[in-house]
């Protein structure tokens, strides 16, 4: 598993290997009972505590995404997709009530704000 953790990010560096696990797992480039690196071999690979990346498996295993079965490793889960997706969608929303709070104390306007985010999914 080909994971990049930025000493740079503001994100603790096992949240870092959450979220690039989940992403794997929700876009289907890990599939639903592909096992996971061992804690031990994935910390070593990255350089890290075991302990830094079994509290990332933790996490992940709190979020429904994986389990781990004792003595044989950690598994992606199987699980609902339309969970998922209201969790994601959630993760939305509350980005976009943060940037519209941000954009009312810098005195934005709502077309402003619109104008922002169709430029910025527009790719511009």
């Amino acid at each position: 598993m080909n994971i990049i953790i930025s000493n740079a990010s503001d994100l603790p560096i096992y949240m870092q290997i959450v979220n690039h696990i989940k992403k794997n797992i929700l876009s289907g480039t890990l599939e639903e009972g592909k096992a996971l690196p061992s804690i031990r071999a994935l910390a070593k690979d990255l350089g890290i505590s075991f302990i830094t990346t079994k509290r990332a498996y933790e996490e992940l295993e709190k979020l429904g995404l994986i389990n781990t079965v004792p003595g044989k490793g950690c598994y992606v889960s199987s699980f609902n997709k339309e969970l998922v997706y209201e969790a994601k969608m959630r993760e939305i929303e509350e980005k976009l009530e943060e940037s519209i709070n941000l954009s009312k104390m810098m005195g934005l306007s709502k077309s402003e704000l619109i104008e922002i985010l169709e430029s910025l999914y527009e790719g511009e």
